[in-house]
C-alpha cells in the first residue's frame, strides 16, 4: 500500500545538499554545451548529474511547458518563469496540506490529506512518506524542504485544490442541465465516485421534495400566467390548495424525484465516453471539451428520461382525479395522444441545454479565478461559503439565460392537457408569447423560481454532507 501510494502522490524526487541555490546557477550547471537554453537531453543528463531524480517523461513535460518561443529547448527567463510558475502551485499545495498553518507538515496532515484523496493509511505509512521528504531528521516538513523535493516534479497537479474547487453536484436547484461532476483517478479506482453520486442524488432528492411547492408554482404560472390572467404567489397557493388541498402541492414532486437517478447515472456514464473521445493532449480534458462533453452528456440523459419530463409537466397540472399515479398518466398520454406526446417540447429542452451548462461553467470558472487571484496567496482552501456562493451564482445565471426556453418546453408539455389550447411549434408560440405579452412574457413564473434557489441549495448541502458521513467518504 506505502509502495503505490507513494508512487501516486509523492513520486520519487531528492534534492542533493550542494544543489545550485538560484535559478541563473542550476540554468548554467545544466547547460552543458553553453548555447544558452538546455533542451531536454541536457535537461535529463544535467538533474541525474546533480542527483534530483525525476519522474518518467518529465523532463519532456518541463521543456513543453516553459518552451514559449517553441525552439525545443529553454533560455534562461523561460526556464526562470517555469520555475517561479511551479513554485507558486507548490506554495499552494504546501498551504493546503499544512492543515494547522505551522509552517510545518506532520504525518498527520499527510494522512488527512490522503483521506481526503479516498486513500485511508496507517501511521507507520504516513511517517515513510514523510521520511523521503524530511531532510533535517524532525519529521516534519517545512517549505524548503517541500520545495526541494518536488520542484521539478511534474506529478504535483494540486489534486486538493481541484477538489475544492470541484463544480459538485451537491448544488441540486431543481434542475439537470449542468455539467457532470469530475472525479479524480484515485476517487473511481477507489470506489468513492459512486457514493458521491448516491449521495447527490439524495440530496437533490430531498431538496426537490423540500421546495416543491415552489416547483409546481413556476409550473402553474409558466402555464396558465398571462396578461389577463395575473397570478399571485399567495393567490396562486390559495387556487391550488383550494382545488387539490395541502397535499396537492407536492404533485408530480414524485416524477421529478424519480428521474434523478437514470439521469445521473447515464449522464455520468456518457460524459467520461465523451470526454474521452474529445481529449487530445495525453487525456487531458480542456475547459472548451469539458463543455461539449456535458453538453453532450446533458442531451444523452434528457434524451433518455424525457418521457419523465412530460409526465412530471403533466402531473404537476393535474386537476385531483385527473391521474391517479405516474403509470396512469403515462397509460392515458399513449391512448390520447400516442408514443410523440413523449417528447413534446424537446428541442427548446435541449436547446436550453447549451446556453445553461455554457453560462453556468464560464460564471464558475470567472468566480474562482478571481477568488484565486485575490485570496490564493493565504490559503487554497475557499470555504464551503464561497464554494457555495459560486455554485449559486452561476447556477442562477445559467437559469436565467435559459429559462425562456423551459417556459416553451413546459407550455409544449402542457399544451394538450389544457382545454381549448391549440398545438403550436416552438417558433409560432414564441411569436405569440412576444405579440401579447412581450419579452416579458418568456419570463413568467421566475420568482418561484429564484425564491427556491437559496432554500434547495442548502438542503443539498445538509443533506449531502450527512449522506457522506453515511457512507464513510471522509472529507
Amino acid at each position: 500500500m506505502y509502495q503505490v501510494v507513494r508512487k501516486l502522490v509523492f513520486t520519487d524526487s531528492y534534492c542533493a545538499s550542494d544543489a545550485p541555490k538560484t535559478y541563473e546557477e542550476l540554468f548554467e550547471k545544466l547547460d552543458a554545451n553553453k548555447d544558452g537554453k538546455v533542451d531536454v537531453v541536457e535537461l535529463k543528463e544535467g538533474l541525474s548529474a546533480l542527483g534530483i531524480a525525476f519522474g518518467k517523461g518529465d523532463a519532456q513535460k518541463i521543456v513543453s511547458s516553459g518552451d514559449q518561443d517553441n525552439d525545443e529547448g529553454l533560455d534562461i527567463n523561460e526556464f526562470s518563469k517555469y520555475l517561479k510558475e511551479h513554485e507558486k502551485k507548490l506554495l499552494l499545495t504546501f498551504k493546503s496540506l499544512d492543515k494547522n498553518n505551522d509552517g510545518r507538515i506532520d504525518y498527520m496532515e499527510i494522512k488527512q490529506s490522503l483521506a481526503d484523496l479516498g486513500m485511508d493509511i496507517s501511521k507507520e505509512e504516513a511517517e515513510k512518506i514523510l521520511q523521503t521528504i524530511d531532510v533535517d531528521g524532525t519529521m516534519t516538513v517545512d517549505w524548503n524542504e517541500w520545495r526541494e523535493h518536488f520542484l521539478f516534479n511534474t506529478a504535483t497537479n494540486l489534486q486538493d485544490i481541484i477538489r475544492y474547487w470541484k463544480h459538485s453536484t451537491v448544488l441540486d436547484i431543481g434542475d439537470s442541465l449542468t455539467i457532470p461532476d469530475e472525479f479524480t483517478e484515485e476517487e473511481k479506482t477507489t470506489g468513492v465516485w459512486w457514493k458521491q453520486l448516491a449521495a447527490g442524488a439524495m440530496a437533490g432528492a430531498v431538496s426537490r421534495t423540500g421546495t416543491a411547492p415552489l416547483d409546481r408554482m413556476k409550473v402553474f404560472m409558466q402555464v396558465h400566467g398571462s396578461k389577463t390572467n395575473k397570478i399571485s404567489l399567495v393567490g396562486g397557493f390559495k387556487q391550488m390548495i383550494k382545488e387539490g388541498g395541502v397535499s396537492s402541492l407536492w404533485r408530480g414532486n414524485g416524477t421529478n424525484v424519480l428521474k434523478i437517478a437514470p439521469e445521473t447515472a447515464i449522464k455520468f456514464m456518457a460524459y467520461e465516453q465523451y470526454k474521452k473521445m474529445l481529449s487530445s493532449e495525453g487525456g487531458k480534458v480542456q475547459t472548451h471539451e469539458r463543455f461539449i462533453a456535458g453538453s453532450l452528456a446533458g442531451a444523452t440523459a434528457q434524451t433518455a428520461i424525457y418521457p419523465m419530463e412530460v409526465m412530471k409537466t403533466r402531473l404537476t397540472l393535474r386537476k385531483t382525479g385527473q391521474y391517479s399515479g405516474m403509470f396512469d398518466c403515462a397509460k392515458k398520454i399513449m391512448k390520447k395522444e400516442g408514443v410523440k406526446a413523449f417528447y413534446k417540447g424537446y428541442v427548446p429542452n435541449i436547446l436550453g441545454i447549451i446556453p445553461y451548462a455554457g453560462i453556468d461553467l464560464a460564471v464558475y470558472e470567472s468566480l474562482k479565478n478571481a477568488w484565486l487571484a485575490r485570496y490564493a496567496k493565504d490559503t487554497a482552501n475557499p470555504g464551503i461559503l464561497v464554494l457555495l456562493a459560486c455554485g449559486t451564482i452561476s447556477s442562477t445565471c445559467g437559469q436565467l439565460a435559459s429559462y425562456p426556453l423551459a417556459l416553451i418546453r413546459t407550455r409544449m408539455q402542457a399544451a394538450a392537457s389544457i382545454e381549448g389550447s391549440e398545438q403550436v411549434t416552438m417558433n409560432r408560440l414564441v411569436k405569440k408569447i412576444l405579440e401579447k405579452e412581450g419579452f416579458f412574457g418568456l419570463y413568467r413564473g421566475i420568482l418561484p423560481n429564484f425564491m427556491k434557489v437559496i432554500p434547495a441549495v442548502s438542503i443539498s448541502y445538509v443533506v449531502y454532507e450527512y449522506m457522506r458521513t453515511g457512507l464513510g467518504i471522509s472529507k
